[in-house]
């Protein structure tokens, strides 16, 4: 057995998350049941949020979500909501048009889908700035949290593409390379975010730098579940922007099938993944976020080929299928997401969040697409 099935089996089997027979859990159910989830979901949502809400990462999840239902279903409710949030913010970006954060470049994702759907470059225009910016300096030390690839690698890989312009991509490699493997840990060795030989990711530079808190109550490595969802959700967007033939699209679709075949045995037996992958009795329990992330990555990978669909088709659809069956309340309230934060932490039936919501609307899309 080699080190990744070691690490991974053990922490599968104190779980007792073994992936276990077919059953009815992994069932898929017909397109418009998830529909029908989606839209209990959203609909309960945006009842409560008459305010649509800030340009901030968190809401613009939640919006990005909200185009992939709009794109499911063609409803112009969800494109008017969306369009409203956007106009209010007058399609700027939290920190201004010169900003380098990357989560406020995730507004960016939403205004390209508003572009898309309607037209008019001035949509386009903070982003634009903030990425041209970026792409002129030689800079590329910004993202060092996972969170980052999320919420900037889908805008530089789909304004490449709009622009038809070959810099974004390259400069949204050398930031992402950074992230991932030039990094320096406690020792001084340039590592990266990637925990060693597992194919997850830590959240970001402290992990590698604080053994402390690289470590759980139980000894065991901190490997966070949303993180890591961001990052799988991460190449899922990015790889449905990118040409097949660039040549850095073959190591994002490397990346996304490693997490997927991590991920697999890591799966509890209600579907979800716990707060710490790496952890189970750390938080221990259902957690919403990770979980949507992991399915939409799971389901889009396997719909455009990436992934084999007789290996994770089972896995999305008891994923998808504990989603809707734990963490949805009859009136369409999403539970168990844990709430903002950098590392593993407690989720209860009555916590919610923008994000988790966006993140369940972007799974349901991708379960629909291989419903049909």
């Amino acid at each position: 057995m080699n080190r990744r099935g070691f690490l991974l089996g053990a922490t599968a089997g104190a779980a007792a998350v073994a992936a276990g027979p077919a059953s009815a859990a992994e069932a898929l159910p017909g397109r418009q049941e998830v529909l029908n989830a989606m839209e209990l979901v959203n609909d309960y949502w945006i009842a409560g949020h008459a305010d649509p809400g800030s340009n901030a990462w968190d809401r613009a999840t939640y919006h990005s979500g909200n185009m992939y239902h709009f794109r499911a279903t063609g409803d112009q409710r969800y494109l008017d909501y969306t369009k409203r949030w956007a106009d209010r913010h007058s399609y700027g970006l939290a920190g201004g048009a010169g900003t380098r954060n990357a989560d406020n470049q995730c507004a960016g994702q939403v205004y390209l889908d508003l572009y898309e759907e309607l037209g008019g470059e001035g949509k386009l225009a903070a982003l634009d700035s903030s990425l041209t910016a970026m792409t002129n300096s030689t800079q590329r030390t910004d993202w060092w949290w996972i969170d980052a690839w999320h919420m900037a690698m889908p805008p530089f890989a789909r304004m490449g593409r709009l622009r038809g312009d070959y810099r974004y991509w390259v400069t949204m490699y050398e930031l992402y390379h950074h992230t991932k493997r030039l990094i320096p840990d406690r020792q001084g060795r340039i590592t990266g975010l990637g925990a060693e030989w597992t194919g997850l990711f830590y959240r970001d530079s402290d992990y590698v730098i604080d053994a402390a808190k690289a470590s759980s109550p139980n000894g065991k490595p901190v490997l966070w579940s949303r993180g890591n969802g961001w990052a799988a959700a991460a190449h899922a967007k990015t790889l449905a922007a990118m040409p097949a033939n660039d040549k850095r699209t073959p190591e994002y679709a490397h990346t996304l099938r490693s997490m997927a075949e991590a991920l697999k045995p890591l799966q509890r037996t209600d579907g979800f993944w716990n707060v710490n992958l790496a952890d189970p009795a750390h938080f221990a329990g259902p957690e919403t976020s990770g979980t949507a992330f992991f399915t939409f990555a799971l389901a889009y990978g396997i719909d455009a080929g990436w992934l084999d669909r007789a290996v994770f088709l089972p896995v999305a659809t008891r994923a998808w299928n504990g989603l809707t069956g734990i963490a949805v309340r009859e009136d369409g309230f999403l539970g168990y997401v844990q709430a903002v934060a950098a590392a593993p932490g407690p989720a209860s039936a009555t916590a919610t969040a923008d994000f988790g919501v966006g993140a369940f609307l972007m799974a349901g899309s991708e379960m629909a697409r291989l419903a049909l």
